[in-house]
């Protein structure tokens, strides 16, 4: 779940991170009166999950209530690349000598979490690793050990982040790992991380990323989920429990599994076709299951086919079989499907499907991943 930067500085600030003094605002008159409270000159931020706020125009300066009036006003409401302004951030303005970039992260190849840091911040860090890869550090920690406070200052130091900066974006380090550790997060991340010119450290923008595994140890969790944006399709998947992420292809991806589900993504984008979702159903593929996926796919106006990869562990073969069959006679569906299913009892679920009667311009079998993927690319490119 992705917190909007209002909230990811409310979350910062429960570890003691330190942010600018300020707050949210859904009208023009609290914007001025958040404004009147965190004093002159302020912010005015929109709070979208997107990039591009500043190009947009959805971050201003205002050095009165005049000001923050007009920019709210202007701010509210606006379109920024499909995402509606419906709050705002109102925070006091920084003076910036230097901007810097930290986060934490779990690297799951090597089963720690992983730091990056560097000491060029506000920008992009893709942008950086292109350009200037060097300039930015990693450090694995053993989620055993933690992140002691000589550690975060030798990775500091190892990211040339300057003397006069050292002591406070290293205790920033430890207490922003705190907060990726003891806060559940899947990503925490501070960009940019600010000097002023007063020698003070502390977080201009916040990213964060909770790990929905841990919401049953966070009951204040609720708040934000009441603020997620959702769009059709994902509100949807959740309605019917489904591990369902939007994207802006034209395949429709059903998998058990999300290492299986993300590979299936990766191999439709290989034989050039363009993925419209990351879908995953678990160990389970009973018809219910199934039909609620294949309702969620058909949903979307986009998908043109779908990939049902399927291997088969606990799942068994003939069990997914059965289940799309008896799916298929709940839901009508716009797109043909590719599937190919492999694994325990697969042979048996291959005939149950063969023998189900299904005409091959609804369903296609395939015996890889692979065939299959270019199949459903194939189908969807019209060819």
């Amino acid at each position: 779940m992705d917190l909007f930067e209002y909230q990811g500085k409310q979350y910062f600030a429960r570890f003691d991170i330190p942010v600018s003094p300020g707050g949210a605002a859904d009208t023009v008159d609290e914007a001025v009166k958040v404004a009147d409270a965190s004093g002159y000159p302020v912010v005015v931020k929109a709070q979208v999950q997107v990039g591009g706020r500043g190009k947009a125009g959805g971050i201003k300066l205002a050095n009165n209530a005049e000001e923050t009036r007009f920019h709210a006003n202007n701010i509210l409401g606006m379109d920024i690349k499909g995402h509606v302004v419906k709050r705002v951030w109102v925070e006091h303005a920084s003076d910036i000598e230097e901007e810097y970039y930290a986060s934490f992260t779990l690297d799951r190849a090597a089963k720690k979490h992983l730091l990056m840091l560097s000491a060029q911040g506000g920008v992009e860090i893709e942008e950086v690793a292109e350009k200037d890869p060097d300039a930015i550090i990693k450090l694995h920690i053993d989620p055993v050990d933690g992140l002691s406070a000589a550690a975060a200052h030798k990775a500091a130091v190892d990211a040339k982040i300057p003397a006069k900066a050292l002591d406070g974006v290293a205790k920033i380090l430890v207490q922003l790992y705190r907060c990726f550790t003891e806060g559940d997060c899947d990503l925490a991340e501070i960009n940019p991380l600010i000097l002023k010119p007063t020698g003070e450290v502390h977080a201009l923008d916040a990213k964060v990323s909770l790990d929905d595994n841990a919401d049953f140890r966070h009951p204040e969790w609720a708040e934000y989920r009441a603020t997620e944006e959702l769009d059709s399709r994902e509100q949807l998947a959740r309605t019917h429990g489904l591990q369902y992420i939007g994207l802006d292809g034209t395949v429709g991806i059903i998998a058990n599994g999300a290492g299986l589900a993300m590979s299936t993504l990766d191999v439709v984008n290989q034989v050039g076709g363009t993925a419209a979702n990351f879908l995953d159903i678990g160990g389970g593929a009973n018809a219910d299951v199934m039909a609620a996926a294949l309702e969620v796919i058909n949903f979307d106006d986009k998908v043109t086919s779908i990939f049902i990869n399927i291997f088969g562990g606990i799942t068994r073969g003939e069990e997914v079989a059965k289940g799309i069959v008896e799916a298929l006679s709940r839901v009508t569906l716009k797109a043909p499907i590719v599937i190919r299913l492999d694994g325990t009892n697969a042979e048996e679920g291959r005939k149950i499907l063969a023998d189900a009667g299904i005409p091959e311009s609804t369903l296609i079998s395939k015996p890889t991943m692979l065939e299959a993927a270019r199949a459903a690319v194939a189908i969807s490119n019209g060819k």
